[in-house]
């Protein structure tokens, strides 16, 4: 019985950290193996297959990804993503060409984005410990803002304009939210905040304070409150202890999930999850740190969010005791302190700090 995993490790430092990473989740996994209890079902082995899709590919053949992508990823049972871009590659070519189809195609329709300030990390925020910042934001991955509607028109000529439209339905809407309150109900705060700008957005966003509010009606358990995506903002960074579980749109999600990832330390920490909820198509796992071009080939980004990513996968695909296994060496780790990166102010290379969570495993 195995687990068969796509590795697309990308471009920039999307290699190295993917590449560091694999070796700890599999160490994990075998941890898990060996500790089973007798009679217990079968920790499955990972399967990896890589693909060397990225702006390298983009150059050799035109494209990001093959004609087929779609088509060989369908059979696998989760996609390990490292990281997409880089400055000779316009961003929308490289996010249009992998990224969004990869989303859209798999009904990956909710991104979901842990943002937790981990033992012996420190904040930029003064004072705070990881008791104040624990939260997750369940973001909408796949319409709203990043539906690809509009154009531009009248190119080159003083009247030129550019319409970006987004796309919000009732069912989109309903899913993603549904989801976000079935998350908050498992937690033990049971807090619920939806990201909203319906004093602007007259309709997108008065649709989704209203579809927000009729599935709150299912969760009388869950408190939730609307908030104005700046004051949203502006709560992270002065009250980020009375925030659990946010729901937001693509773009506000987008947005709030790097604040998120800052106010917890660094964005080479930060895990994402962009998840096919159903299990009718797989689901991608990604550090959400980019491609970094500054930093690549030099050895020193940070794997922990490619890392923190596999335990995500590894609990998406039921392997919960080496998931579970695998974040708590990431918690050891960091809070000892003796191995850090230079963005957490050390001098520990990417292979160092993985091996330093394999040691601890």
């Amino acid at each position: 019985m195995t687990r068969r995993i796509a590795v697309i490790a990308g471009d920039g430092i999307g290699p190295e950290v993917v590449e560091a990473a694999i070796p700890v989740i599999e160490a994990a996994t075998a941890g898990a193996r060996a500790a089973e209890s007798p009679g217990a079902e079968p920790i499955p082995a990972l399967e990896w297959t890589r693909f060397p899709w990225g702006c390298d590919f983009r150059h050799e053949t035109g494209r990001m990804m093959p004609d087929d992508a779609l088509d060989r990823l369908a059979d696998f049972d989760a996609i390990f993503l490292g990281a997409v871009g880089r400055p000779d590659v316009p961003d929308h070519v490289s996010v249009w060409e992998l990224i969004l189809p990869i989303r859209q195609a798999f009904g990956q329709y909710v991104n979901l984005r842990p943002m937790r300030l981990l033992p012996g990390v420190a904040t930029p925020l003064a004072g705070r410990t990881p008791a104040d910042l624990d939260m997750v934001c369940v973001r909408e991955n796949s319409e709203g803002e990043y539906a690809g509607l509009g154009g531009r028109y009248d190119e080159g000529t003083p009247d030129e304009r550019a319409e970006q439209t987004g796309l919000f339905t009732r069912r989109g809407i309903e899913r993603v939210a549904r989801y976000a309150f079935e998350l908050a109900a498992s937690r033990p705060r049971r807090l619920l905040a939806s990201a909203t700008k319906s004093n602007a957005m007259q309709h997108a966003m008065v649709l989704w304070d209203e579809v927000v509010a009729e599935v709150a009606a299912d969760f009388p358990d869950v408190e939730w409150r609307p908030y104005h995506v700046d004051a949203l903002a502006a709560r992270m960074v002065t009250h980020p202890h009375t925030l659990d579980v946010i729901v937001a749109s693509n773009l506000f999600g987008d947005i709030l999930t790097d604040l998120g990832a800052a106010l917890t330390g660094s964005l080479g920490l930060a895990p994402g999850a962009n998840l096919n909820p159903e299990g009718s198509h797989p689901s991608m796992f990604e550090p959400i740190h980019g491609s970094a071009p500054d930093i690549a080939g030099r050895g020193i980004a940070n794997p922990v969010g490619a890392i923190q990513a596999g335990a995500l996968m590894l609990d998406h695909m039921g392997l919960h005791a080496a998931a579970t296994r695998l974040q708590a060496a990431v918690e050891s780790v960091l809070a000892e302190g003796r191995v850090r990166t230079p963005d957490l102010g050390g001098e520990a290379s990417t292979v160092e700090m993985a091996e330093a969570v394999t040691a601890r495993l």
